[in-house]
């Protein structure tokens, strides 16, 4: 069976490497970015979509139309998102949303979607990209350290609902 992977954050950094690795072992990618211009990869089994993991409401239609378009799924990589470390005092109210957000809210809903069609196909691979910052919080960190102690529960919280369906969660 032709795999299929879904990653985030596919232009740049590890998402860019698990991309290009995926692709080199036969898979399928749908690579989730804001921008694609910093990874420009010509490859038949590459499938770039744009997307603001800011903007929920935006994210989960792009995550339906994904699970419709694609309904085999087997590969999910979180790995999107960014670091701003600053003192908590220095964010407005907006820009915790958006931090949080990108960083936390946007794979919960990612998952969402994802987890419905893996339980179908009775397996599926859900990676998450983790940091020690989910498990020390530092000076400078306060949002960081949140998202990353929110997804690490997260994945812990998932890797227990799905388990029995065939998924595993890293």
């Amino acid at each position: 069976m032709h795999k299929i992977a879904v990653v985030t954050g596919s232009s740049s950094g590890i998402g860019r490497a698990t991309t290009t690795r995926l692709l080199e072992a036969g898979f399928t990618v749908i690579g989730l970015a804001r921008h694609h211009d910093k990874y420009e990869i010509n490859h038949d089994h590459y499938h770039p979509r744009t997307a603001d993991f800011s903007d929920i409401e935006k994210l989960d239609k792009i995550a339906a139309d994904i699970s419709k378009d694609y309904p085999k799924i087997s590969v999910l990589v979180c790995n999107a998102g960014f670091g701003d470390f600053r003192h908590i005092e220095n964010f407005s109210y907006k820009q915790i949303q958006e931090f949080l957000n990108v960083n936390l809210v946007a794979h919960i809903v990612l998952c969402r979607h994802m987890v419905s069609s893996m339980k179908k196909l009775g397996q599926g691979d859900i990676v998450i990209v983790g940091s020690e910052a989910a498990l020390i919080g530092k000076r400078k960190a306060t949002l960081y350290s949140s998202a990353k102690f929110g997804m690490r529960g997260f994945a812990q919280s998932l890797r227990d609902e799905v388990g029995s369906s065939g998924l595993r969660v890293c």
